[in-house]
């Protein structure tokens, strides 16, 4: 896939990221309000630290998802392939994506299941279109070959 698709692809993922980490912040912090003025208890559960663990999940899932935004923004703008550690945080966040897709199903419905699927797809056909890291491709090596001949 040529640059003239995978920056734009990367774009886009970077933008749909960022506009959904600013609604699981928000989804959160109702959420947390209404358990909060429900003051209501879950099995012996005080109400305000299930509140608050609401709004530190909302704000940690809204971190998150800013920092994979930011990533594809970067590789994006330089056009070169996330490094090592990007790679993880993108492929945990794709995997994440995956398995919320399939539990919103059932809680949500399908248009939330077919966006979670159209995330998932953005994040990794950037993935795929900017291929191995530069590294491993710089010393002729791919995914699971050595980098240097094997000693006789």
């Amino acid at each position: 896939m040529g640059a003239m698709v995978r920056r734009p692809v990367a774009f886009i993922a970077a933008l749909v990221l960022f506009a959904e980490a600013v609604g699981i912040v928000i989804v959160n912090v109702v959420l947390g309000t209404v358990v909060k003025n429900q003051d209501m208890s879950l099995a012996g559960t005080d109400p305000g630290v299930m509140s608050k663990g609401t709004w530190v999940l909302g704000g940690v899932s809204g971190l998150f998802l800013v920092l994979c935004g930011v990533l594809l923004l970067l590789a994006g703008v330089r056009d070169r392939a996330p490094g090592r550690v990007a790679r993880i945080v993108l492929i945990g966040c794709a995997v994440v994506h995956g398995v919320l897709g399939a539990l919103t199903v059932g809680l949500v419905g399908w248009p939330a299941f077919a966006f979670m699927m159209v995330v998932l797809g953005l994040i990794v056909l950037t993935l795929v279109a900017y291929g191995p890291a530069e590294e491993e491709t710089a010393t002729g090596a791919g995914p699971g070959q050595p980098t240097a001949p094997a000693p006789v």
